[in-house]
């Protein structure tokens, strides 16, 4: 009996022990991948430069516009002085047009073209050789647009523009400040209710999200894409920093890489959000920036004209190519 007992208590100790021990090698190897997958993630949701911010020129009046040719050129505008320069590959500037009737925003199509908003009532298309601008699109409902300003190319060929107040004859023309989609065939419709000057725009690299950014809030709006032309109603994407003693200031223009990751220009520089609407990062400029594109041969230089100069600074995630 005595025997028995002591291999009886012998098992139990045994299994006690194994218990122990299993348990400790469950919980050790468990814990480490958990805590690199958080360090992993917090490292992914910061976004910053990793270059210097670089004064490319400066003494213009007030520069919008970026858009950048695959070929290496970089096309942008100086709103006052209703010029459209070109920087080339060596940073040397020459004149693109001493007539842009104001262009405000502007992309290269995959195809070459160079889609423009001109604030004194038109969305057209330059031909990037001779300059000369064709009309897209001038009016909705028998009326004049108020003054168009940014704009985006879908993957069906039709064209989202906002047109706010900016520039704009009062009473605005259009009575309202909306968003409009150019349609491929050039039917324009008005797509969205009033918004509060509607300004930066831009598309998920799946094209099924539509961002809007106003400059008169601090949300920053997405509507869902169904289809051409077909939105959903609003939702808040995010809100953007404000400077400090200010309140509900907005956007300028925006950009996405191909993450996903949305640049937004504000107040205090360039504002980074991942698609989930989470701020990930923010890039500060010599002058407040209004507009912003991807460059380069790996399309990771952030460009960004801010008031009198035009910068620029390396980018660790590709811009999302336009369509």
């Amino acid at each position: 009996m005595k025997n028995h007992m002591k291999r009886t208590l012998f098992l139990l100790t045994l299994v006690c022990l194994c218990s122990v021990n299993l348990g400790g090698l469950q919980t050790s190897a468990a814990d480490p991948p958990n805590a690199k997958s958080d360090e992993g993630k917090a490292a992914a949701e910061t976004i910053q430069p990793i270059g210097n911010v670089e004064k490319v020129h400066d003494g213009f009046a007030f520069t919008e516009g970026p858009a950048w040719e695959p070929s290496g050129t970089l096309y942008f505008s100086d709103i006052p002085n209703t010029t459209i320069h070109r920087l080339a590959a060596d940073d040397t500037l020459s004149v693109f047009t001493k007539q842009s009737a104001h262009t405000n925003g502007m992309l290269l199509t995959a195809d070459g073209r160079l889609l423009a908003c001109q604030m004194d009532g038109q969305v057209v298309a330059y031909d990037t050789e001779s300059g000369k601008a064709t009309v897209l699109a001038k009016e909705y409902d028998g009326k004049r647009f108020n003054a168009p300003n940014d704009l985006v190319l879908d993957a069906s060929g039709g064209i989202y523009f906002t047109d706010p107040l900016f520039r704009a004859p009062t009473p605005l023309p259009q009575t309202i400040q909306a968003v409009y989609y150019i349609a491929a065939d050039g039917t324009v419709s008005r797509v969205t209710q009033d918004i509060a000057a509607p300004n930066g725009i831009g598309l998920s690299p799946d094209g099924k999200h539509l961002y809007v950014c106003p400059s008169q809030q601090a949300e920053m709006l997405v509507y869902d894409v169904s289809g051409p032309g077909k939105l959903s109603q609003p939702r808040t994407f995010c809100a953007v920093k404000q400077p400090v003693g200010m309140k509900d200031t907005g956007a300028d223009g925006i950009v996405l890489d191909e993450q996903g990751n949305v640049y937004i220009t504000t107040h205090i520089g360039v504002q980074i959000f991942s698609p989930g609407g989470d701020a990930v990062g923010l890039v500060e400029f010599p002058e407040q920036p209004a507009n912003v594109t991807f460059g380069g041969a790996d399309r990771k230089t952030m460009y960004v004209t801010a008031r009198t100069g035009l910068y620029r600074v390396a980018m660790p995630i590709a811009g999302l190519k336009p369509n």
